[in-house]
């Protein structure tokens, strides 16, 4: 459990087949929401996918060279694989601000946070859910992806960050429904993190993840 609270973290070592996560996730949050488990941040990798939010248009569907799941969470189409970390977070929201854009909004923050300890420089756009960084050749590229969903005020799914996955496996997809702007990594950006570090570096930024879920998002400020 987290030691400042009742928070289960679960650190997956091996590849977690991603029907069985959303199987568990599924099963967990209608738990949380009924008071019967303890909330939950998970950190896994998954075995190559393809996932299809509410919003998947089918022409996004490119080359589907891997099993495409239909995942109920928020957005479109996006890849998971090895080498991209995966952070699943199931929190109750009744117990903090009743907001679902302050979570998206805090969310986004917490990866931004962690990746700024690896000397990458990461930020929001307005319209753009998501973390996206400088790519190498100068244009702007997603290196993290967002997808939420908020069922009873319990959330589901999180955010996926690319350490070093391979990044032709997005090629099968238009991910996220934006194909103006590719998708890059850090591996690509030069800059090797193992899966343990970037998961020390997140959860030195747990509290202030946390801290932030306690105050509505600024309208001014968030955009989702």
């Amino acid at each position: 459990m987290d030691k400042a609270g009742d928070i289960e973290l679960r650190r997956s070592a091996a590849l977690v087949p991603y029907r069985d996560a959303l199987e568990e996730m599924t099963v967990r949050n209608l738990a949380i929401s009924d008071g019967g488990a303890p909330e939950l941040i998970w950190l896994l990798e998954h075995p190559s996918v393809y996932t299809a939010g509410t919003s998947a248009a089918a022409a996004e569907l490119l080359d589907p060279k891997f099993e495409v799941v239909v995942a109920g969470r928020g957005g479109r189409y996006t890849y998971h694989g090895p080498g991209q970390a995966i952070g699943y977070v199931l929190l109750d929201l009744k117990r903090r601000a009743r907001d679902a854009g302050g979570y998206v909004h805090a969310l986004e923050g917490w990866v931004i946070a962690a990746l700024g300890e690896f000397g990458v420089g990461s930020f929001r756009r307005e319209g753009r859910i998501g973390i996206w960084t400088q790519d190498i050749d100068g244009c702007e590229a997603k290196i993290g992806a967002i997808g939420v969903r908020i069922r009873r005020w319990v959330t589901m799914h999180g955010f996926a960050v690319n350490l070093s996955p391979d990044l032709a496996h997005f090629d099968g997809i238009v991910p996220c429904g934006i194909s103006e702007y590719g998708v890059t990594s850090l591996a690509r950006l030069g800059v090797n993190v193992s899966r343990e570090a970037w998961e020390d570096a997140l959860l030195r930024h747990r509290q202030a993840f946390l801290a932030a879920l306690d105050v509505p998002c600024p309208e001014t400020v968030c955009d989702v």
